[in-house]
């Protein structure tokens, strides 16, 4: 067998591991669990989320987490506690300790400060018979049979299935909080994923031009407008509402059915009744409308007046897709 073979081997066995990890997670989830996702959500404080090593570093994606989906979360270095930042732990927080072990040195000191200070404690450790798990309110059993490294010794499993624990504890309150949409907007405005939240069709045409030309218009002046405000498309406007659409592809389109245009206007080529949105629509919305109807370009209209053009390749610069 050769090297490659090996490397195969051994990456999909890793995965197979840690998937067989998280589905046992299941049997844990139990009535401890809804307490204590039922004592997060009515606490009037925030959650403090500490670990050491391999647990701290999944603290703080856990933190991200929580913050992102509506739960106040800080994290504390479970060393660097006993050191000065235990003061960040206010009376109303609750405390949710991270360790597979549960017997750490740093968590056996920091353990019986929290629980000084009157501090729910919120243990998620694989050892159920650990001192941490045996000074705290409530247990989120994190029990794996065995890591994933040969050795048995590199956190892979452990610190998997900390993860999809804490992922499931964020959810659950997530849910209990009616956390929506526009929530998560709220937290996270930044990047391709804030602007499909945010992004509305008005904001993308503060500055850009408005092709139009009336029903009766020649065709030379209809290439003329869309050539000048490059949207490929320019809307047919009578008494100041839109009329119809012409498109690049309807000129090629014309082009192709007649040797000469001179004889023809506006109103002969374009397209009735265009696809049209509203300003305040979503802009993850306008792009939906495009691909389901096979279209480049839509006409936005507020109340019968006309906005402007919304071009698919001005969405896609925007990072949305």
């Amino acid at each position: 067998m050769n090297t490659k073979e090996n490397i195969l081997i051994l990456a999909k066995n890793t995965i197979l591991s840690e998937s067989e990890s998280i589905a046992k997670l299941i049997d844990f989830i139990d009535f401890n669990f809804a307490e204590a996702t039922q004592t997060l959500f009515n606490s009037k404080g925030r959650l403090i989320v500490t670990g050491i090593g391999k647990s701290a570093i999944i603290a703080q994606k856990m933190v991200a987490t929580f913050n992102s989906t509506g739960t106040p979360a800080l994290f504390l270095h479970a060393a660097e506690a006993i050191h000065g930042d235990l003061g960040m732990v206010q009376p109303d927080d609750i405390v949710l300790c991270i360790s597979k072990s549960g017997n750490s040195p740093e968590i056996k000191i920091l353990v019986p400060l929290v629980k000084r200070f009157g501090n729910i404690l919120i243990a998620m450790t694989g050892n159920t018979t650990s001192f941490l798990a045996k000074e705290s309110n409530y247990i989120l059993n994190t029990t794996v049979d065995a890591e994933s490294c040969p050795h048995n010794l590199a956190p892979t499993n452990s610190t998997t299935a900390q993860l999809v624990m804490g992922d499931a504890l964020a959810m659950c309150l997530m849910n209990l909080r009616n956390f929506t949409r526009e929530d998560f907007a709220k937290y996270h405005p930044g990047g391709s994923l804030g602007k499909k939240l945010l992004l509305q069709v008005k904001d993308m045409l503060e500055n850009s031009l408005k092709p139009m030309v009336t029903p009766d218009a020649p065709i030379k002046k209809v290439i003329l407008e869309i050539s000048e405000k490059r949207l490929g498309a320019t809307a047919v406007v009578e008494n100041d509402k839109v009329i119809g659409v012409i498109t690049d592809g309807d000129i090629r389109r014309m082009l192709n059915d007649n040797d000469t245009f001179t004889h023809l206007m506006a109103k002969d080529i374009m397209t009735k009744n265009p696809k049209m949105i509203q300003s305040s629509t979503m802009v993850v919305q306008a792009l939906n409308i495009l691909e389901d109807f096979s279209i480049t370009q839509l006409i936005v209209v507020d109340n019968d007046q006309y906005k402007g053009i919304i071009h698919l390749h001005d969405i896609l610069k925007e990072g949305i897709v």
